[in-house]
């Protein structure tokens, strides 16, 4: 069995209250890239309920990666994953910035307290990735330029937020401005170097398909000139 826990076979981890998707739970993305942090490289992530909030989360290694507890309950799973994912070119950031404004949740959001894509957060509190259409085009894009405290110490986005930054969006790649209520069933993401957090990045999104309740989206976050820097392919859930 691989070792994926450094120190022990099991640890606690915990979302808190700012990082959430719905109210009451935390953000997909975000709760995802805490479980990937325990898996060396490109990570795949399933949720099999909501993430509680400032709860501990129990993480026990279990053959071929690990697992997620809240009791009895199983929260999530993550593994490694090779992720096999085309991405297409990033727009510019003029295109980005245009885009945004047609984001479809500045007229309607199921939850508009989002840490990701909220419109109804303070100023600067979440992560105001608000991808909108790009004019002719299958992509969702915006602009995006991380907050301070999002950084390392040598200024790079922190991974947990680069997984942060491709959920939601890729959630409106895969479902466009459809009204149906979707949450993140699984995210799977490989980051190719470091994400600068001075300058504006493009977020970037792409619809993969769909299958019954199950809809399919790429995302990718790219500097300003078109580099990419960071992948993900997921999977989201309509619910009624």
């Amino acid at each position: 069995m691989a070792a994926f826990l450094a120190d022990q076979d099991m640890q606690d981890i915990v979302v808190p209250g700012r990082f959430n998707g719905p109210p009451n739970s935390g953000n997909g993305g975000y709760s995802a890239g805490l479980v990937a942090a325990f898996i060396d490289g490109p990570a795949r992530v399933r949720l099999y309920s909501p993430p509680p909030l400032e709860t501990p989360l129990r993480v026990s290694d279990v053959v071929g990666g690990v697992e997620v507890s809240f009791g009895d309950t199983l929260v999530a799973s993550g593994a490694p994953v090779q992720l096999d994912l085309e991405v297409p070119p990033a727009p510019d950031l003029a295109t980005a910035r245009d885009a945004r404004k047609r984001f479809p949740g500045f007229k309607q959001h199921l939850f508009p307290t989002c840490f990701v894509c909220g419109p109804g957060r303070p100023l600067h509190d979440g992560l105001e990735l608000f991808t909108g259409p790009v004019a002719d085009s299958r992509l969702y894009a915006c602009p995006w330029t991380p907050a301070a405290d999002l950084l390392d110490d040598e200024g790079n986005v922190l991974p947990v937020f680069v997984w942060s930054a491709l959920d939601c969006p890729s959630g409106f790649g895969a479902f466009g401005d459809q009204k149906r209520p979707m949450l993140l069933g699984e995210l799977a993401l490989e980051q190719y170097g470091p994400v600068p957090g001075t300058g504006d990045l493009v977020v970037f999104a792409w619809p993969l398909g769909s299958e019954r309740r199950k809809f399919y989206g790429g995302a990718a976050v790219a500097t300003g000139d078109g580099e990419v820097l960071a992948a993900a392919r997921a999977i989201w859930i309509a619910v009624d």
